[in-house]
């Protein structure tokens, strides 16, 4: 059976606990729904910390808090945090990565959200792809668009990432990319083409979540992603009870496709990474 890596985004920085009373905010919220996330079989861990009033932070503090509390409990689980710009100084965004995470995500270029453009000009980008590669951090591309595709190509041919990235394709974000399963096509084939060594996974936004997940295993993904950061509902008409629901939802659709969930050490493997510290 072959091993996908399950990646859980455990809060994001757009879901409130008004949408549902589940979401973590507070560092030991996150920590403790990270625990249960693993224990139902994720193995990678994408972190967005807030303020105290849920709003979107960018403190190295808490995030070094974070991720000390999933090393403690979560052994080997592979940790990545978010350098995204929704909410969040341009400046800032970068800050945390002295705590040198296993992962960060990157996204090469900009593109519209339903309603701030997310900006990530060609300058920053560069400064993250740089800090990534002193820390020795590997990059989760985060593809909203078919140029981005090639944003990181030239930062390979750059020699500021590995020619065997991770790529993951957003889909479903309003005035973005929407899901649509001849655009996933045509990303994989393009991504085959221009980067022949990544490994990927695609993310369902809303409740294209489950929708997405399937195609991804369809199309001998890496990876599958989950979590309340892009879904906070199990159905329609209910919320999700945690991260850790969502994540076994995530290993039905694996099991389903005759596949299991890879263990943490797998997951490194796959993409790359040096051994748990």
């Amino acid at each position: 059976m072959r091993p996908i890596i399950i990646s859980v985004a455990i809060t994001g920085s757009v879901p409130r606990r008004k949408d549902n009373p589940a979401l973590p905010v507070l560092p030991v919220e996150q920590i403790e729904s990270t625990h249960a996330a693993y224990k139902a079989g994720a193995t990678l861990v994408h972190i967005h910390v807030r303020n105290d009033d849920e709003s979107p932070s960018s403190d190295p503090d808490r995030l070094a808090e974070v991720q000390a509390g999933v090393r403690k409990h979560c052994p080997g689980m592979i940790v990545q945090f978010s350098t995204g710009g929704r909410g969040r100084d341009p400046a800032a965004r970068g800050l945390s990565l002295v705590h040198r995470p296993d992962m960060a995500s990157l996204s090469t270029g900009s593109t519209n959200f339903p309603t701030i453009v997310y900006e990530n000009p060609a300058a920053l980008v560069l400064d993250l792809a740089t800090q990534m590669k002193q820390f020795e951090i590997a990059p989760e591309i985060e593809i909203f668009d078919l140029s981005h595709i090639h944003g990181a190509k030239w930062l390979i041919d750059a020699g500021l990432m590995p020619p065997r990235p991770h790529v993951q394709f957003v889909m479903g974000v309003q005035n973005a990319l929407p899901a649509d399963e001849h655009l996933l096509d045509i990303l994989v084939a393009e991504t085959r083409r221009v980067i022949p060594g990544a490994t990927w996974t695609a993310a369902g936004i809303g409740r294209h979540q489950s929708q997405v997940m399937e195609w991804a295993l369809q199309r001998g993904a890496n990876a599958v992603r989950t979590g309340m950061e892009d879904n906070i509902r199990i159905s329609r008409d209910r919320l999700a009870s945690g991260n850790a629901e969502l994540v076994s939802v995530a290993v039905g659709l694996i099991q389903k496709h005759g596949c299991r969930p890879a263990t943490p050490a797998e997951a490194r493997n796959a993409l790359g990474l040096r051994a748990a510290q």
